[in-house]
């Protein structure tokens, strides 16, 4: 039957069912010159060539959950849909046709989330339960919703090869993993998250590809790029010749998470590695193009950049690409070396120092500009103008944790109290902060690095990890095994024990009461960084003074040292406002947190700061 003069589809690539008229199929793939459909009933599709490289076609017989691959030039190999929506079997098998529309959404009346007031969560289904699935995560998420989070941060769950991965090799952009449940499976994670006024981004890959399953080249040449030197594989063409088609691939795939998933927008991996040299930077256009397709919702869009451009944040009328929010590793790298005070390999530039502490929290970026020696260049670009809340802050995250020999989170690391009270500075000041799975509990569960690759690959992807870690004299020197990437054992040692939850209340009640302050006291929800400013009170203590009018003012007072009296106290940042004194609203060494008790200030004056504390203190009006 002759393909429709007039079809009407959502995306360019890919199977689409039509209103009741069966399936168009459509594909690029300008190095062939004959398409064909080959379902696995046995029955055919010749793909009518159309300009640009693309072919398409229309079967009325199709509909969802028909099985099919795609054979180039009469070869005898068939292969996967490059835009497939569903690999059941994963990347080598046959694709799968989905009807987005069947699924039943209930979150009408959500509208979306802006960066300004998120808690984010990040979470990789895979171990973030024992039955690795959207079904068994989901029974979590109002533990997550009363704690105090507000946004999911999903790991990339793009279909990648093997039984299990942290996710960042996928090879089906469009396909979620078969691994942890049908795509539908995932809409209702996200339905029932919206349910509880949890909004959902999810971590997309747009820097390269995987190497194992990755059959775009059978298909264009066009693709990749020699141009440019990518960390892990060939660099995405962008901005070459052909590369129009290859844009639309990814402009498609952002709009296709946050239309047909309802998802709350993205978080783009090391965005350093996405090279154009485009007049418009495909970061901005996927921007753009993926709130179209949020229509009236509301979504963020955070990018992860090495090299800390803060052009990235910029509204593109400005020159920017228009993306809400970025990590900020710095904030990451002062407060691990303030709590484990080694400051090796890439923690070389960092020292740990208080005024560090009060810097990346006013400021966002420590490196701005200047020289880096560790890489030995300029690090960063200026970030004045950019909002507070459009760092995302964080005291581990999954590649930070597994970046040691055994993947030890910081809690095995640290001092107890000092933790308590960094992560008082991370919850309470005007970034946006991120957890990381388990963090809020205290999981005893590593998080290292893991990939079922290729047998072929598995020894090569064993030794690139022991060569990264080396750069760590003390992993270097320890000669700890380094867990096999490509065992199960590793992977399963990954996943959360729940229970812990109950077991380690203290945690719990730590970042229930923090998320409680920062949600309802009116001047740390503000997030404003302009009302903020720091004194250092000595080698390990800080003090940082929020001014917040007619909201009253906070004090929140941090040592990382032993007990210290501070007499007498120079400093106009300790004084309270005319005619109020200070009360402590909060404090880190409370026994429900596991600490030891307090008081931090005298009345007459003299100040006393409990050893390894955090104190918040708010203004009030004498009687």
């Amino acid at each position: 039957m002759p393909t429709p003069t007039v079809v009407q589809r959502h995306l360019p690539i890919g199977a689409e069912i039509l209103d009741g008229r069966g399936v168009h199929f459509r594909v690029w793939a300008p190095r062939r010159t004959d398409v064909e459909v080959v379902f696995e009933e046995g029955r055919s599709l010749t793909l009518e060539p159309e300009t640009e490289g693309y072919f398409s076609g229309f079967d009325e017989l199709a509909t969802s959950g028909t099985l099919y691959r795609l054979r180039l030039d009469q070869s005898r190999q068939l292969l996967p849909d490059p835009a497939s929506r569903f690999q059941p079997s994963g990347p080598h098998g046959p694709s799968q046709v989905v009807d987005a529309r069947a699924f039943k959404w209930t979150d009408d009346r959500w509208g979306g989330v802006q960066l300004q007031g998120q808690v984010i969560y990040e979470m990789h289904i895979g171990t973030f339960t024992r039955d690795e699935s959207w079904g068994s995560a989901s029974k979590h998420l109002a533990e997550l919703a009363e704690l105090g989070i507000t946004l999911l941060e999903v790991m990339p769950v793009a279909g990648f090869p093997g039984s299990f991965g942290w996710g960042y090799d996928g090879v089906n952009l469009f396909a979620p993993t078969q691994l942890y449940g049908s795509p539908d499976d995932f809409r209702a994670f996200v339905n029932h998250a919206h349910s509880l006024e949890l909004g959902v981004i999810l971590d997309v890959v747009y820097n390269h590809l995987g190497p194992e399953g990755n059959y775009f080249e059978e298909y264009s040449h066009h693709y990749f790029t020699d141009r440019y030197t990518n960390e892990w594989g060939k660099a995405i063409n962008f901005d070459g010749p052909g590369s129009g088609p290859v844009r639309e691939l990814f402009i498609s795939n952002a709009r296709y998470w946050i239309a047909e998933f309802h998802l709350d927008g993205l978080r783009l991996d090391a965005t350093q590695q996405i090279f154009d040299a485009s007049p418009r930077n495909i970061i901005a256009d996927i921007a753009t193009e993926a709130r179209k397709a949020a229509g009236t919702r509301r979504i963020v869009l955070i990018g992860e950049n090495e090299a800390q451009d803060a052009s990235l944040a910029r509204p593109q009328e400005e020159g920017g690409c228009g993306l809400d929010g970025l990590w900020n590793d710095d904030f990451h790298h002062a407060t691990r070396v303030a709590l484990t005070g080694r400051n090796e390999a890439y923690y070389s530039d960092y020292l740990g120092t208080v005024q560090e502490l009060i810097s990346s929290t006013k400021w966002g970026y420590l490196y701005q500009g200047q020289r880096y020696t560790w890489q030995n260049k300029k690090r960063g670009k200026a970030a004045f103008d950019l909002k507070p809340a459009s760092f995302i802050t964080y005291i581990q995250n999954h590649d930070q944790i597994s970046n040691s020999a055994t993947g030890e989170r910081i809690h095995k690391l640290a001092s107890p109290a000092r933790l308590r009270a960094l992560t008082a500075l991370m919850m309470l000041g005007p970034g946006t902060p991120m957890l990381f799975q388990g963090q809020e509990f205290g999981a005893s569960a590593p998080f290292v690095y893991f990939a079922d690759v290729d047998p072929t690959l598995a020894p090569l992807v064993q030794t690139g990890r022991a060569e990264f870690l080396s750069q760590f004299q003390s992993i270097a020197q320890s000669k700890v095994p380094i867990p096999i990437v490509g065992d199960r054992a590793t992977f399963e040692s990954c996943k959360l024990d729940h229970s812990e939850r109950a077991e380690n209340t203290n945690i719990v009640a730590l970042y229930r009461d923090l998320l409680h302050l920062r949600r309802t006291d009116p001047v740390f929800k503000a997030q404003r960084a302009d009302w903020m400013h720091g004194a250092v009170l000595g080698t390990y203590a800080f003090a940082l003074r929020f001014f917040g009018g007619s909201r009253g003012d906070r004090l929140l007072i941090v040592n990382l040292s032993r007990n210290r009296h501070l007499s007498p106290v120079p400093e106009p940042l300790l004084a309270p406002p005319h005619d109020n004194r200070w009360i402590t609203i909060w404090f880190s060494e409370m026994p429900q947190y596991g600490g030891h008790g307090l008081e931090t200030i005298d009345e007459c004056g003299d100040w006393f700061l409990t050893g390894e504390s955090a104190v918040v203190l708010a203004s009030e009006a004498q009687k």
